[in-house]
């Protein structure tokens, strides 16, 4: 049932004309008063302008992407790519059937996320498109789901890109998933094939599907060879910590603290794999002659390192064009709604086999 300007004013105690004036800006309004109804709107989720039934359906031209990080590659070329298909071919001119693409960065805040996706909604978004791997904490899942729903019942086209869906979620919302397991899992078979035993890994935040993903994939690469492995969350030679440089620096010290007889260590992407190996040059060790290191994503940097970066590669630019796409209307949405994204193993010459004892 449709939320009415009335039901929010009956929610917040105050009559429609004030609603009307907090929501407009047009008017003064006491600070308790325009808190209570700006509550109300979010507990009743009302979109602005929407009394009308014709109207609550209806689009704008308007598409949102949801990143964790804009200045990150990994968002940077996934947002880049599905705003060049949202934003039209060039010289399809005004009638072109462009939208104008709206990057929100949310810092990795769950709350951000949100607030972002209720923004969209009562701006009657013709599509969002979620990139990056979701948070795994039960409140918020549900959160997102009934969030997600009531975009897709008002006519909004949603894209999950680069993150599974939803448990239980609407078979209206398109998942562009990777295959984060599978690519963890030939990792860390690739160095073991090359003679390593004593593999560090330095994993993202603990709560991230992605951290939790490629971390299975490498324990399970290493159960299946009689090296270790399991899902014990206190194994010594796996450090959990932020994607950025800085965690890969501290979390590779701590690692060959604990166990300076390692011989590889794995980072949950390339830029925390590039502090990796700042740790390990501090350390007065070679790579990878002493210690091999390796990276995931296969971000444009990762060719360049010294020595050039073993990685897993994620189509990051295929896949958020596609995601724009989606959101477009202009291709198939994936039988089921889900389609799952290989991951690449490039071996590179930062890894190699361990040094004889």
């Amino acid at each position: 049932m449709t939320v009415t300007l009335a039901d929010v004013a009956a929610r917040a105690r105050v009559s429609p004309a004030t609603v009307s004036r907090v929501l407009n800006g047009n008017y003064p309004v006491a600070a308790a008063t325009r808190e209570r109804v700006l509550r109300a709107v979010d507990d009743l989720d009302y979109v602005l302008n929407g009394p009308a039934s014709s109207l609550a359906a209806a689009t704008s031209d308007l598409v949102g992407i949801l990143v964790n990080d804009i200045a990150d590659p990994f968002f940077g070329i996934m947002a880049g790519a599905a705003q060049t298909e949202i934003g039209g071919q060039e010289g399809a001119g005004r009638a072109g059937g462009e939208k104008l693409a709206v990057v929100c960065n949310t810092g990795g805040s769950p709350e951000r996320e949100l607030t972002y996706l209720t923004l969209l909604q009562r701006q009657r978004a013709a599509a969002v498109v979620l990139t990056g791997g979701s948070l795994e904490d039960p409140g918020h899942i549900a959160a997102m789901a009934a969030k997600l729903a009531k975009l897709a019942d008002a006519g909004t086209r949603v894209v999950l890109c680069g993150r599974p869906p939803l448990p239980g979620g609407d078979a209206a919302v398109a998942s562009l998933v990777f295959d984060n397991r599978g690519g963890g899992r030939r990792l860390t078979e690739h160095l073991l094939a090359l003679g390593h035993r004593r593999i560090g890994y330095v994993a993202g935040p603990r709560e991230r599907t992605t951290t939790r993903h490629r971390l299975e994939g490498h324990r399970a690469a290493l159960e299946a060879a009689g090296a270790g492995g399991g899902a014990d969350a206190q194994d010594p030679l796996t450090v959990h910590g932020p994607y950025t440089r800085g965690s890969g620096y501290e979390a590779t010290l701590e690692l060959l603290r604990r166990a300076p007889d390692l011989t590889a260590v794995v980072a949950a992407n390339d830029t925390v794999a590039l502090g990796a190996c700042a740790a390990v040059r501090e350390r007065g060790l070679r790579i990878p002659e002493d210690i091999s290191v390796a990276g995931f994503d296969d971000l444009p940097f990762s060719v360049d390192a010294t020595p050039a970066l073993t990685t897993v590669r994620l189509p990051l630019h295929e896949a958020g064009a596609r995601a724009g796409r989606l959101a477009m209307g202009t291709e198939t949405p994936p039988p089921g709604g889900i389609a799952t994204i290989s991951a690449e193993l490039m071996a590179r010459a930062s890894t190699a086999p361990p040094r004889a004892v």
